[in-house]
């Protein structure tokens, strides 16, 4: 191995497409979160949550932390926040004593409906410099890359 870290046998770690796509979401969440905390006053993982909630309501704790890909501690304080604003409402589940069910409120609609509209933006100034087709393109890999790495075999390792 060389004094700068490099070994010539193996790519360098920025061409590695693990390394390419936690950069990418890494600069899409800056300026997600820059719009959020502009235009709503909500933190990114608060946008997420509440964008999952108003998709796949009602939703438990632990299913919210799937759905907005945070782990159930940010899933928690995020909906406890978004209860907090009354955009949220928590109620007992009937299924589990212990458990808790997650829908939005009014108010919490009429911002979810707005999120929804920046997220379409963002989406939209991210991949506008795709063609139709590379769009379409990129979403299907995506979507292959997905399926694949969420099967039971694929979670461990590095990233």
């Amino acid at each position: 191995m060389s004094a700068d870290n490099t070994d010539t046998a193996s790519p360098a770690l920025q061409d590695f497409l693990t390394w390419r796509l936690h950069r990418l979401a890494k600069l899409t969440d800056r300026h997600s979160s820059d719009a959020y905390a502009e235009r709503f006053a909500l933190g990114v993982g608060e946008a997420r949550c509440l964008a999952a909630i108003g998709q796949f309501a009602p939703l438990s704790i632990k299913d919210l932390a799937a759905r907005a890909n945070l782990d159930k501690g940010q899933a928690s304080r995020a909906a406890q926040m978004l209860v907090d604003r009354a955009l949220v409402l928590k109620s007992a589940s009937e299924t589990d004593a212990r458990g808790v069910v997650l829908t939005l409120t009014r108010t919490g609609r009429t911002l979810w409906k707005k999120v929804m509209q920046l997220i379409g933006q963002r989406n939209a100034d991210i991949f506008g410099c795709l063609s139709s087709a590379e769009q379409r393109q990129l979403e299907a890999v995506l979507d292959r890359l997905i399926a694949h790495a969420d099967q039971p075999g694929q979670r461990q390792g590095a990233q």
